[in-house]
């Protein structure tokens, strides 16, 4: 007959294996539950079951080919976040600041042209252009493009005129991208924010080649997305300049609007817009919310890679706009800036205030991009470092940049692929000042930018 033999150790433990088993479960659910309590996880939105989201609104055909999976994050966690409030707490706010801004808010006279001219802009010199930096509401009249008619049909003018709130804008030029619809909107959202594709003609004629648009309706719509035909031979001859145009004077194609995002066509938006700008924008009290570029700090780096990756394949253009910037004042990024975090932007989403500062900030920048090349974000900071007034600009973290949207690959280019899209862009280094590089001019900023 056996023993009774009385221990004090559970059961469950007295096999090790088991022990160690549950012991590791019992971890992993509380780093799982600490996780989820962290505000490092908030860098997205997640929706309150009393704030429901849209429905997805539109699927698209096989045949249009839209690329499934996102291009992989650099980031992979986030640890600068940005807290979104209550989504109706947001649309309550929003509707209250639309509500008491000026329907004088935009402050700036610009310099008119002949509806009928036969140029968008005037590509003014050097120091004309200069000239404008130094504002003051003196009735001074700022250069800032349609200097004749935008190539768009009046009913489309007509409705972008009457969206006096929130505009969310992209362009396609050259179908080099596909449309994408934006995730996680909140369920009111669309009665509050305008969304608006500007396309040209050859990405018009794949639209309708996909029955994604039909030809009996006057007003073309793909999801949320209001699509608006240009007729891009009227204006430049480079398709990614007659995207500068929706990108950068969104106050001058919306006039009664007060806040507006612009969002490249690589990209999918998967935050709320009323929540970024609440967060970005309006509780930053700022005129513009940018991010910041995940590898470059200074504008000659990126300057190096623009012309080393081929980005814009006239390097001798590159060498004269970055040593016009360095006659004219341009210095490498320093805590001396401070609160701008850095000279180098990722532009492909920008929050905006429409006002003084934004808009005098973009008009400026227009021109220099009519001036040299449409990369944006060669000018930048030369742009926002000798405007006057200053502007007030919020430049968050990459990591926050990656989890509020996703980034897809442009498409093919059906005559040869573009192989400098494939080809990672790295780091410049003092090397590449070698053989005919930027030298003499900009031999100060040099110094001062390796010191760094």
């Amino acid at each position: 007959m056996g023993k009774l033999v009385r221990t004090s150790t559970p059961l469950l433990c007295q096999s090790k294996l088991l022990c160690s088993s549950l012991s590791y479960l019992f971890l992993s659910l509380f780093f799982a539950f600490y996780t989820s309590l962290s505000p490092t996880t908030k860098c997205h939105f997640r929706s309150c079951p009393f704030d429901p989201l849209q429905s997805p609104l539109f699927i698209y055909p096989q045949s249009y080919g839209q690329q499934k999976h996102p291009i992989p994050t650099i980031k992979s966690s986030c640890n600068s976040p940005v807290f979104f409030s209550d989504y109706s707490f947001v649309l309550d706010e929003i509707r209250r600041v639309i509500a008491n801004s000026s329907s004088d808010s935009n402050g700036l006279r610009y310099v008119q042209g002949n509806k009928n001219g036969e140029k968008f802009g005037n590509n003014y010199t050097t120091q004309k252009r200069l000239s404008y930096y130094d504002y003051h509401d003196d009735g001074i009249e700022i250069p800032c493009g349609f200097l004749k008619k935008f190539p768009i049909s009046d009913y489309d003018r007509i409705a972008m005129e009457s969206c006096n709130g929130v505009v969310v804008v992209s362009a396609i030029f050259g179908n080099h991208d596909k449309i994408r619809q934006p995730q996680g909107l909140g369920y009111n959202t669309l009665d509050h924010v305008c969304f608006y594709m500007f396309v040209d003609n050859v990405t018009i004629k794949q639209l309708y080649f996909h029955n994604l648009l039909s030809r009996k309706t006057k007003e073309n719509r793909i999801g949320v997305w209001r699509i608006v035909e240009v007729s891009s031979e009227e204006l430049y001859e480079n398709p990614a300049m007659n995207g500068v145009i929706p990108k950068y004077l969104v106050h001058r194609l919306f006039p009664n609007s007060k806040y507006s995002i612009w969002v490249d066509a690589k990209m999918q938006l998967v935050v709320d817009p009323l929540l970024l700008l609440h967060s970005l924008v309006i509780m930053e009290d700022v005129d513009m919310a940018i991010s910041k570029h995940p590898l470059y700090v200074h504008t000659m780096e990126e300057a190096m890679a623009t012309a080393r990756w081929k980005k814009w394949r006239d390097v001798d253009s590159l060498r004269i706009q970055i040593e016009t910037y360095c006659e004219n004042g341009l210095q490498p990024w320093s805590s001396k800036k401070h609160p701008y975090t850095s000279d180098v932007p990722d532009s492909a989403i920008i929050l905006r205030k429409h006002g003084v500062g934004n808009n005098l900030f973009s008009c400026l920048l227009f021109n220099e991009l009519e001036a040299f090349n449409p990369r944006d974000q060669l000018a930048f900071a030369f742009v926002r470092d000798q405007m006057n007034p200053k502007m007030k600009l919020n430049m968050f973290d990459v990591e926050v940049f990656e989890h509020v949207a996703s980034e897809y690959r442009h498409n093919i280019k059906q005559h040869g692929s573009d192989v400098t899209q494939s080809i990672r862009t790295k780091r410049a280094n003092p090397g590449l000042l070698a053989n005919g590089g930027i030298r003499n001019k900009c031999d100060k900023y040099l110094e001062k930018m390796w010191d760094e």
